[in-house]
């Protein structure tokens, strides 16, 4: 039997791709790595394949043209088992190489669903699902007109958020007309002059985050997280994901429910779903349906199989899908399982962090890897696209787990710089 083959799509900066890629090595899968690069460039920083993923239809026909040019077309598929997007950015463009290698993939117009907020909002509108009031404008427009149409569409609290960034970048709540004007004219000067934008209803409630993979119509709901820290705005920054969720048992059917029904509404067949949802009395409601996996190292904290020492990785699920091999067991482990996206603090340069042994002493905790180096500037939220690194914790329960995040999380200091300094 030959070799499986997968062509991964990914950033230059990406988390994502070395967990890929060691999961593809444990199950004999060939990857060739296919980044956001001007090729050019990519040559330069010795990736195999770079294109520019913010021209899809581009990027598509430069890959398939260089996989054929590579001797590859002999076989099946140009080769390829599997296309796959490990961000994003490379959404649209995987599903496009995938649709002319003849591999499965999700229809390129779901694909872009996916990734682009605003046309998520009107398609999940116009299959019934749960979103709030929304509309879109653009940035460097009247900036008066773009408040009261807000104000006759929407009310207040509501939310500005870019159509097309991740990780709650450029995502502000407003409560106020003053505070609608400044989010509008700081996301400007974040994606430029001309871009388009939404502004849509504040959900209040608590926020998840599920997990899954979709075959056809169904979903496999593989994990859901508790968001214990509450999001409320006026920035969004994510820090802790703990499973299981601790919501009732009908209230978590409802959940996957509803995400199964979005994600058909948008049109998604197969492969990787990540979804975040608010909930409060009038049940769940989305906020986004992205076709990938959860970000950054979150998912190291997931393992599938009931049998230890013979469990499969996050990673290692998606790649079998992809390639047709058969998927063993999709339930998660016993314990409960939580991560800490270590938030930046304060902008600035960041000189030392003390109190790493001590944090990763802490009692379930499994790591403390830190993704952001010394003297390196740090940006906070909502312009911000990164964290400091990551805390991994395992317990008996959800409560035992998220208390040793927290602990862990508090015994780490950092001096920070203001980057003015340097300046002086």
């Amino acid at each position: 039997m030959r070799v499986k083959r997968v062509l991964l799509l990914t950033t230059p900066n990406s988390y994502r791709t070395r967990d890929y890629v060691d999961a593809a090595a444990r199950l004999d899968i060939e990857t060739v790595i296919a980044v956001d690069l001007p090729e050019k460039l990519a040559e330069e920083w010795d990736f195999p394949l770079g294109a520019d993923f913010g021209r899809p239809e581009e990027a598509a026909k430069q890959l398939v043209g260089a996989l054929a040019g590579g001797g590859n077309s002999t076989r099946a598929g140009g080769g390829f088992d599997a296309v796959l997007a490990l961000d994003d950015a490379g959404s649209r463009v995987a599903a496009l190489v995938a649709e002319a290698l003849g591999l499965p993939h999700n229809d390129p117009e779901a694909a872009e669903a996916a990734r682009n907020k605003h046309l998520m909002r009107r398609m999940l509108a116009a299959c019934g699902a749960p979103v709030p009031a929304f509309a879109e404008f653009r940035t460097g427009e009247n900036l008066k007109a773009t408040i009261i149409g807000a104000e006759e569409k929407i009310g207040y609290p509501c939310v500005v958020k870019p159509v097309d960034l991740n990780g709650s970048r450029g995502v502000i709540r407003a409560n106020l007309r003053c505070e609608l004007g400044a989010a509008i004219r700081r996301l400007g000067a974040l994606i430029g002059v001309g871009k388009p934008f939404l502004i849509e209803g504040y959900i209040p409630g608590v926020e998840v985050a599920l997990e899954g993979l979709l075959d056809g119509d169904r979903l496999h709901c593989l994990a859901l997280f508790d968001k214990p820290d509450p999001l409320e705005g006026p920035y969004f920054e994510e820090t802790l994901y703990v499973t299981p969720s601790r919501l009732a048992a009908e209230m978590q059917e409802r959940i996957v429910r509803t995400t199964e029904a979005a994600a058909r509404g948008l049109g998604l067949q197969t492969g990787p779903i990540h979804a975040e949802l608010r909930i409060n009395s009038e049940g769940p409601w989305i906020v986004e349906v992205a076709g990938r996996s959860i970000g950054g190292l979150c998912s190291r904290i997931l393992r599938f199989g009931m049998e230890v020492g013979n469990r499969s990785s996050l990673e290692e699920l998606i790649l079998r899908q992809a390639c047709g091999l058969p998927l063993e067991n999709l339930e998660r482990e016993s314990s409960a399982g939580g991560v800490m996206m270590i938030p930046i603090p304060a902008a600035g340069i960041l000189r030392r962090v003390d109190g790493l042994d001590k944090a990763k002493q802490v009692a379930g905790v499994e790591d403390v890897q830190f993704t952001t180096r010394l003297d390196q500037s740090l940006v906070p939220l909502p312009e911000g696209d990164a964290y400091l690194g990551f805390i991994f914790a395992k317990g008996r329960s959800p409560r035992l787990v998220e208390e040793a995040l927290r602990t862990a999380h508090s015994r780490l200091a950092f001096e920070i710089d203001p980057e003015f300094a340097l300046l002086a």
